[in-house]
């Protein structure tokens, strides 16, 4: 199945690349709609990644969710208990999942990842990883081979109040992730930080257990599921 679908995606990819080269000039002249449109689709199939054993899409739970942020704002705008918090909009998405929701399990650490690492290698379960990095832009919390095993060992998201690296690896990783900015500089590992207590995001209080809603739009939390 893997090989015909990769061989369809192809023959399509070359069906319109020719069909825009051999379209006749009158057709082109006579019907000025066609020419755009079969470009269009063109450059659609060019930007399609062809599916492959390692970046074939997964199904999982945040691929169905329903919320907007936006929704939940406007639901939830004249809150004045402190439960709900928007994320302040400093984060860049470098995941392949731009969608996506859970609990929140958190890690406090600065310019090294031991902690970060030994998160991503266990069971995710659905849950969303924050770290409070300090905010640093001098070293780089995940890179590519970390992104890949939150992705595996089904982690809903990372959120990272710091950077990141191996941008090209992580947009292939099917889970979201949000970070300050890319960083190629690798942390030192002196095992130290902290997880499971709250922590500060651009001051913004974030506890074990909260849920994060992300999408494009931002991040919005609150303790319990939302309903809008």
């Amino acid at each position: 199945m893997l090989l015909e679908k990769i061989l369809f995606e192809r023959s399509k990819r070359h069906y319109f690349r020719r069909l825009v080269a051999d379209l006749p000039l009158k057709i082109k002249k006579s019907r000025p709609g066609v020419l755009p449109y079969l470009m269009v689709q063109s450059a659609r199939l060019e930007n399609t990644r062809i599916p492959t054993p390692e970046n074939e899409p997964k199904m999982t739970q945040t691929a169905s969710l329903s919320f907007a942020t936006c929704d939940l704002c406007d639901a939830h705008k004249n809150d004045t208990t402190g439960q709900f918090q928007v994320l302040p909009p400093v984060f860049r998405d470098f995941g392949a999942v731009r969608k996506f929701s859970g609990p929140v399990v958190t890690v406090k650490c600065f310019e090294d990842n031991s902690l970060v690492k030994a998160a991503v290698d266990s069971p995710g379960e659905g849950r969303i990883l924050v770290v409070d990095g300090g905010a640093s832009l001098r070293r780089a919390l995940l890179g590519g081979n970390l992104g890949a095993a939150a992705a595996r060992n089904g982690w809903a998201g990372v959120v990272i109040d710091g950077c990141v690296r191996d941008v090209a690896e992580l947009a292939q990783c099917s889970t979201g992730i949000r970070a300050l900015a890319a960083m190629p500089l690798p942390t030192e590992k002196r095992q130290e930080g902290q997880r499971d207590i709250a922590v500060q995001l651009q001051g913004v209080w974030v506890r074990p257990g909260d849920w994060l809603y992300a999408d494009e739009d931002g991040m919005v939390l609150m303790a319990p599921p939302l309903t809008a």
